[in-house]
């Protein structure tokens, strides 16, 4: 069933209820997703209020072409949905929250004797995590104090009960050093094992209470029976967890499972710093930042980052503590303190977000001074009249004249400009021809540059020497830019510079940094080039082998080939995944022939 699709000129229909909303362009594609407490009010206010709109939000206006919405029944389902519809239409509008995937988590496996120890990558089936930490340091200082004050295994041995009752191990030098109780040779039982793996794992949560009245317990039982060796061990793990509290407790321990967020922002982004409190300490403490698409004000960007945030550290707290209003539900209770410990919690993440936003403003600053002293460098070795601003690169790529390709990629300010990447398929050459191809791709580019009055680039890098840089001033010629823009050939064996027309070329300095920017272009010119190659060379194979099976059309091969992208890849699927694409009658058919092969 479809969902209906309204127009701008519809808007009047819309519902008075909480819901998502989603703008589409005229090619059907989602550009921005929005949740609203007032359907109709929201959605409304984008045609109705126009005055009022930036730059950037009148443009986006301008390419809506349909809308589509969901009615929920509260705020929260609004902002749940949103959420994941922006992960999955990843709308070119929406503000883009620069995440920490690769960061760390502490694992506990699911095994027998389970071991404790750090981990980037999650799987839930293998184990608890805890996580993610984004300070390595805090996450080691953890595992640290987990290992001097419990009896927690560091090897891989698989301790079933029946590897040890055969006698499989022996004890190593964690055990000699009383780091380990040794319960691979059955000298610590596993019930024995897992009480300090709990204690542990309260550790983890932020709850240091029960390990302390463990250890005041241990201490007080030992003294009583003369045991003082054993007394003494207890206090010095008793005054580890101390000195640990110590480094941790923020005001009192009476604040316990609270999330706090301080948010500042500039023109183009805005720095979130989230702290989880539990028992007085923060035991957890990340910034992370938001790219702007539409100058949306703090409280529009803050929701959603909490949403995000309290999702990935699964964090269920029933208070959340911000230095802004927040006009929605969150489904906890949101409150900007004004005096007292909770007032100095807000204080301590805004300081943390705010010089997070000061160190990147500095290390942006830093980044476009290196940039453009760079290309000054660059403009000086290569004697140019301008600052070569925007470069742009050519490669081709064809192995034994098969699947011949071509690539250009746009460098503005000394970054790559992904979006400008262009693609070639070459159209005009029979055969192994790179001078050829490289006359086809450059004239096809500033043909079409020309055709559309856009500007041409500063510098057009020809990756290849004489013959290829021949061949590209032989199709600027034709085109009479020849002259207007500057154009030169890199050879790869000696990073050579070549001009046209010059019999000798240019070496600049291995240490250069201009001539490690030039080596950068050509070398993302040529990555970006092979990619392309690979991929073609891929899909005629995996064409090759679905058009030998009897019963399988253009259609279901294109449906896989938009799947799959290789043979490798289709023979690693399972059936169940390729009947899902192409259903159970042609699926037994592909994976029977692909077995046979």
């Amino acid at each position: 069933m479809e969902v209906p699709r309204y127009t701008p000129h519809e808007i009047k229909t819309f519902p008075r209820k909480p819901g998502v909303y989603r703008f589409y362009n005229a090619a059907g594609k989602v550009i921005y997703v929005g949740k609203a407490k007032d359907l109709k009010a929201r959605v409304s206010s984008y045609f109705n209020d126009s005055a009022g709109h930036n730059r950037k939000t009148k443009k986006m206006v301008s390419e809506i072409a349909h809308i589509e919405f969901t009615i929920v029944n509260t705020e929260f389902d609004a902002l749940l949905l949103e959420n994941a519809l922006i992960k999955e239409y990843q709308p070119k509008y929406n503000i883009l929250l620069k995440d920490d995937k690769s960061f760390p988590y502490i694992t506990v496996t699911k095994e027998p004797f389970p071991r404790i120890f750090s981990t980037r990558r999650v799987d839930r089936k293998k184990g608890k995590y805890y996580g993610p930490y984004s300070s390595v340091r805090a996450m080691n200082n953890i595992l640290e104090l987990i290992r001097n004050l419990y009896y927690v295994r560091t090897c891989k041995l698989n301790l079933s009960e029946k590897n040890i009752k055969a006698g499989k191990f022996k004890v190593c030098l964690e055990y000699h050093i009383g780091k380990c109780k040794a319960p691979c040779v059955g000298l610590q039982t596993e019930e024995e094992y897992l009480q300090d793996i709990r204690m542990a794992e309260d550790l983890l949560k932020g709850n240091l209470a029960p390990a302390r009245q463990y250890f005041k317990e241990q201490m007080q039982q030992a003294a009583e029976k003369l045991e003082f060796e054993y007394a003494q061990m207890m206090k010095e793990k008793l005054e580890l967890l101390e000195k640990f509290q110590s480094k941790t407790v923020i005001v009192n321990q009476k604040l316990t499972d609270i999330d706090v967020f301080a948010i500042t922002s500039d023109e183009k982004r805005a720095y979130i710093n989230y702290l989880k409190i539990a028992n007085g300490s923060i035991i957890h403490s990340k910034t992370v930042e938001v790219k702007k698409k539409l100058d949306e004000p703090d409280k529009e960007i803050l929701p959603p980052v909490i949403f995000d945030l309290r999702k990935q550290y699964k964090s269920g707290s029933h208070e959340i503590l911000t230095n802004i209003e927040i006009d929605f539900d969150l489904d906890a209770e949101c409150r900007v303190p004004r005096i007292g410990d909770k007032k100095k919690l807000v204080d301590l993440a805004l300081k943390n977000a705010l010089y997070y936003k000061r160190e990147k403003q500095v290390q942006s600053q830093s980044d476009h001074y290196k940039g453009i002293e760079v290309l000054r460098q660059l403009q000086q070795d290569l004697q140019l009249k301008t600052l070569p601003e925007h470069i742009e690169c050519f490669d081709n790529s064809n192995l034994g004249g098969s699947n011949p390709v071509a690539s250009m990629v746009h460098f503005a300010k000394g970054k790559p400009t992904k979006k400008e990447y262009r693609k070639y398929n070459i159209k005009t050459v029979e055969g192994p021809n790179d001078f050829a191809s490289m006359e086809e791709i450059v004239y096809r580019r500033y043909r079409r540059l020309l055709d559309e009055d856009k500007p041409l680039p500063d510098l057009i890098v020809i990756d290849g020497g004489k013959g290829q840089l021949s061949s590209a001033v032989s199709a600027m010629r034709k085109l009479d830019i020849y002259g207007k823009v500057p154009v030169i050939g890199i050879a790869k064996r000696l990073e050579e510079v070549y001009f046209p027309g010059d019999e000798f070329p240019l070496h600049i300095s291995k240490k250069s940094p201009s001539l490690k920017l030039l080596q950068h272009i050509r070398n993302e010119a040529h990555r970006f080039a092979i990619t392309f190659h690979r991929s073609k060379r891929s899909k005629r194979a995996i064409a090759n082998e679905l058009t030998q099976i009897k019963g399988i059309g253009q259609k279901t091969m294109e449906k896989l080939l938009r799947k799959f992208k290789s043979v490798r890849k289709l023979k690693e699927a399972d059936h169940d995944e390729i009947a899902a694409i192409v259903g159970e009658a042609k699926a037994r058919l592909v994976t029977g022939a692909l077995k046979n092969a």
